[in-house]
C-alpha cells in the first residue's frame, strides 16, 4: 500500500541532481553482485549526473519526441522517494527507461504508482502506444515486480557494459497502458 503522503508530479531541469544521485543509489543497490564492479565503481555518480543534466535539458523538438520524467516525493518536501523516464520511440511504442525507488523504501507501493503513472501517460500522450521496459534477467526482485503489474514478456536479448560484457535481459510490454 503507498503511502498517502507520496505524491506523482512532472519533473524539471531541477530535479537533475536529485534523480543522478538517487539513481547512482539504486543503480548500486539492485545490480550488485549482477553487473560487472566498474559499472557500478566511483564514475557511476558523475556519468549519472551528467547524464540527467543532458536528459533533463535537452532540446527533443517536437512535443511527441520529448521524454517525460516522474517524480515521486513525499507531499509537501522536495524528499524524492523514486522516479520514472518516459521516451517516445520511433517505432511508435513509448519505452520506460528508467524506473527507481529509493532503495529502503521498495515494496511500499512507490514503483506501483510510478508505473501506473507511467501507464497513464503513454495512453493520454501516445494513444494506443504500448509501453515496455527493459530489465536485467538476474534483477529477480524487478522481474517479479514487473510480471505481478501485468507486463507480458515480449523478447529476450543482452544488454552491453562497460568492458565489453553483455548481461541477459528481459523486455517486458503492456500493450494497453
Amino acid at each position: 500500500m503507498i503511502d498517502t503522503a507520496v505524491t506523482i508530479r512532472p519533473g524539471t531541469a531541477a530535479d537533475a541532481l536529485a534523480v543522478a544521485d538517487l539513481h547512482t543509489e539504486s543503480r548500486r543497490t539492485a545490480y550488485a553482485g549482477i553487473v560487472p564492479a566498474e559499472a557500478l565503481g566511483a564514475d557511476l555518480a558523475g556519468s549519472r549526473r551528467e547524464l540527467w543534466e543532458i536528459r533533463l535539458t535537452a532540446d527533443y523538438g517536437p512535443a511527441e519526441n520529448t521524454p517525460h520524467l516522474l517524480i515521486a516525493e513525499r507531499a509537501g518536501t522536495a524528499d524524492v522517494l523514486g522516479f520514472g523516464y518516459l521516451v517516445p520511440q520511433p517505432d511508435g511504442r513509448v519505452l520506460l527507461d528508467s524506473l527507481h525507488v529509493r532503495p529502503g523504501l521498495t515494496g511500499g507501493g512507490i514503483g506501483t504508482a510510478l508505473l501506473a503513472a507511467a501507464r497513464s501517460w503513454t495512453a493520454e500522450q501516445h494513444p494506443g502506444a504500448p509501453l515496455y521496459l527493459e530489465v536485467l534477467r538476474d534483477n529477480r526482485r524487478a522481474v517479479a515486480f514487473y510480471e505481478k503489474a501485468g507486463g507480458r514478456r515480449s523478447k529476450e536479448g543482452s544488454a552491453p557494459f562497460p568492458g565489453g560484457g553483455e548481461l541477459p535481459e528481459y523486455e517486458y510490454t503492456w500493450d494497453r497502458p
